[in-house]
């Protein structure tokens, strides 16, 4: 029997039916669906795993965190634990059966250490069994095909490269995890979360809102006119100086230009606008980042149409399309389907030569469509990943596009202004990939020395801005420049900082549980703050994988690196308890009681139960509600009638609830408790939005950016949409519209 494992089971079953001549049976072993066909002598059985089927773990002595230095850890026997029991039972019992097995894991080093994972499973009950490794970048037939027609040998110093990351990222981050909660005294699911990837990327993120907080705006003014043709064409033009640094300059020019304007000169150009390079994840991540994709939601998007067949592998750093892709062929794929118009136009050209990037790898190909998708084949969210990296792919063997640019320089009285414009005159790669195209300016048709009437002149205030925070995409792009995690875990990095509610909003906004985590790192342990020590232990890691330095070197350097970083701990462990305590104190802040003038913070009842209260306590009682789950966030933003922090709920797996003012939301709930009362003996009929139960002003104002404005409104809409875009439960909206019908 041969025995093949795919890392998802749609993967598996998806190759069986491309290698099947037939059809497939299914079989059920040990509670996992098998894929087989072909004679009893020469069976072929298709499994599929689920991702790792085993995790690295310390014996479970280590877990006690109060009697456990987490110094004792770095060093602490490493042991291999099961996560999918009835998955490593079906191997098992397959592989007493198996004369051969092939690895059809994904190519990458997640992927060679799965499939390490599983043959070492199937070696422990058949030691003579024997395996071979195929790889693909897409589950597409011809891919498949070739694939399992010329097999080769597991890269074992890939896999090698996969397990010293899970050794490393166990070892660091369970030991300062451990270390930064015991000494912040957060526990339980409230604990500190500190990584070796994860730690030097939090900190970029405080550093670039430090320097926000830093930034002392200067005023500025802009000088501008409105000027008009014979023809009654007005447009806008600017004095040359972009910004005034002093009012009374731009009031010496107000006084001095008069109603005319001369135009003094006329330049006119083209340029060239050059088509993409192919995707590679950090171009797509990006990509999907500026038309509303989270990055671990792009790439959760990805990985679907990949298993489904409909893209190649996503994780990828080459930007180089490999000859071995007949491009002609591939595009003539889409030459029907709703992007037909656009692949029958590039089959016309000649020559096929794509745009090539700087990166070039031999692994994977850039991300390309693989296959032709219906669009009732996909959800929205699906079909615009794919749109994105159809177009895309289409772009990279487009001519350029071409701009029509003019600049035009104007005198009013001896001062200069200018005026510039575009348009697009060859639409070239645009036309297929439209994604934030600039739009046309355009300046009416002038001749040198054409006199043109003045008809407006405007001054702007204005102040320079702070730099912006940091967007997904442009994170991503720092963190691969910085050697901070690779294609596949970047995007984690960020999910997890969510997650551990160290950050909040996108663009991306640090807490003050944030900035206490980074600085005590910085001050008292900069190693593991600074991406210099963890783009080093990458790089080893690329080493081990191409065979340069066995992994026990890599493992052995790490732990010494882990030593000397709490050395620096232990040194300053009390300072370190104090700077930890003092900004997590900080992150409860909600404002000032309204009382007494004390800090109102979050606190806990000794039943456990989560409130506001005031520190006034027990001379002052005042309190307001919060919610039984979730992390809580407090924001930046300031209620204008209450001058309490906005505050936000954070639940793993849901949409952040932006819960806002809680003094608005209790007086709200006051309100709906009321009018719930009066609806219940029929003496109140709603007429208007906030006159029904439970709708107050800030869910008032939720409904209105919905297009919900008045009673018939929420009548008419449909309950699971509503609660789809404003994270209010179906119920709760059924039970409005009951109370209007």
């Amino acid at each position: 029997m041969h025995l093949i494992i795919a890392e998802k089971h749609i993967a598996a079953k998806r190759i069986a039916n491309i290698l099947a001549p037939g059809k497939l049976k299914q079989v059920r072993v040990s509670g996992v669906d098998t894929y087989e066909f072909g004679p009893e002598e020469d069976k072929k059985v298709f499994i599929g795993l689920s991702g790792h089927i085993v995790k690295l773990d310390f014996p479970k002595a280590y877990n006690n965190w109060q009697k456990v230095e987490a110094s004792e850890l770095i060093d602490a026997e490493i042991i291999t634990a099961s996560t999918q029991v009835k998955i490593v039972s079906a191997l098992k019992k397959l592989g007493k059966q198996a004369t051969e097995v092939t690895i059809a894991t994904d190519y990458d080093r997640e992927g060679e250490l799965i499939g390490a994972e599983a043959l070492e499973i199937l070696k422990n009950v058949n030691p003579e069994i024997r395996f071979d490794r195929v790889r693909y970048s897409a589950i597409t037939p011809k891919e498949i095909e070739e694939a399992f027609a010329n097999p080769t040998d597991i890269d074992f110093n890939l896999a090698d490269a996969g397990h010293s990351r899970q050794v490393i990222d166990l070892v660091w981050g369970a030991s300062l995890t451990r270390y930064i909660s015991l000494a912040a005294g957060r526990l339980g699911n409230m604990f500190l979360s500190v990584g070796r990837v994860q730690s030097p990327t939090l900190a970029l993120i405080v550093e670039r809102e430090k320097e926000r907080e830093a930034f002392v705006t200067k005023p500025f003014w802009e000088l501008s006119a409105s000027l008009m043709t014979a023809k009654g064409e007005v447009f806008q033009v600017d004095h040359k100086t972009s910004r005034f640094w002093k009012r009374e300059e731009v009031d010496e020019i107000l006084r001095k230009i008069g109603d005319i304007a001369t135009v003094s000169s006329i330049a006119t150009s083209t340029k060239t606008d050059k088509p993409p390079t192919p995707f590679n994840t950090t171009e797509f991540i990006s990509a999907a980042s500026s038309i509303g994709f989270t990055a671990s939601n792009a790439m959760r998007i990805a990985e679907s149409l990949y298993m489904n067949g409909f893209i190649s592998y996503p994780r990828t750093d080459n930007t180089v399309y490999p000859g071995s892709i007949d491009m002609r062929e591939q595009i003539g794929i889409f030459s029907k389907g709703p992007f037909k118009e656009y692949a029958k136009r590039l089959l016309e050209q000649k020559e096929l030569n794509p745009t090539r990037g700087k990166k070039e790898t031999t692994d994977h190909p850039p991300i390309y469509p693989a296959s032709l998708a219906k669009r009732s084949e996909l959800n929205e969210q699906e079909w615009k990943i794919y749109e994105l990296v159809v177009r895309r792919f289409f772009a990279t063997f487009a001519e350029p596009a071409r701009w029509q640019t003019i600049r035009a320089r104007f005198d009013i009285d001896s001062e200069e202004f200018r005026a510039s414009g575009a348009r697009l005159v060859v639409q070239g790669w645009r036309w297929y990939y439209h994604y934030n195209a600039p739009e046309d300016r355009l300046l009416p048709e002038l001749q040198e020395k054409e006199e043109l009437k003045v008809v407006d002149k405007q001054v702007q205030d204005k102040e320079t801005q702070p730099p912006g925070r940091y967007g997904q995409g442009r994170l991503i792009r720092i963190m691969e420049e910085f050697g901070l995690g690779t294609k596949a875990t970047r995007h984690e990095i960020i999910s997890k900082l969510y997650s551990r509610a160290y950050i909040h909003g996108n663009p991306l906004q640090p807490t003050r549980t944030a900035y206490a985590v980074v600085e005590a790192l910085e001050k008292f342990a900069p190693t593991i703050a600074k991406h210099d020590m963890t783009s080093k232990l990458e790089a080893d890691m690329d080493r081990i994988a191409e065979g340069g330095i066995p992994e026990d070197e890599v493992l052995k350097e790490s732990r010494e690196m882990l030593f000397s970083i709490f050395r620096e701990l232990e040194d300053n462990k009390d300072n370190v308890s104090e700077a930890l305590r003092a900004g997590l104190r900080e992150d409860k802040i909600i404002g000032k009681c309204p009382e007494c003038g004390s800090n109102l913070m979050v606190m806990r009842s000794k039943k456990g139960s989560r409130f506001i209260g005031c520190e006034g306590y027990p001379d002052c009682n005042f309190s307001l509600p919060l919610p039984r789950g979730g992390k809580v966030i407090v924001t930046d933003r300031i209620c204008e009638v209450h001058d309490l922090y906005h505050i936000t709920i954070i639940n793993s797996g849901k949409r952040p609830w932006k819960l806002g003012c809680p003094q608005c939301n209790f007086e709200e709930w006051q309100k709906a408790q009321e009018e719930e009362k009066k609806n219940n003996n029929g003496k109140i009929k709603p007429k208007k939005i906030t006159d029904i139960s439970g709708i107050g002003r800030v869910t008032a104002e939720k409904l209105e950016d919905a297009g919900i404005s008045d009673v018939s409104d929420l009548v008419a809409v449909d309950a699971f949409e509503l609660a789809r875009t404003t994270n209010i439960p179906v119920k709760k909206i059924r039970n409005w519209q009951d109370a209007i019908a």
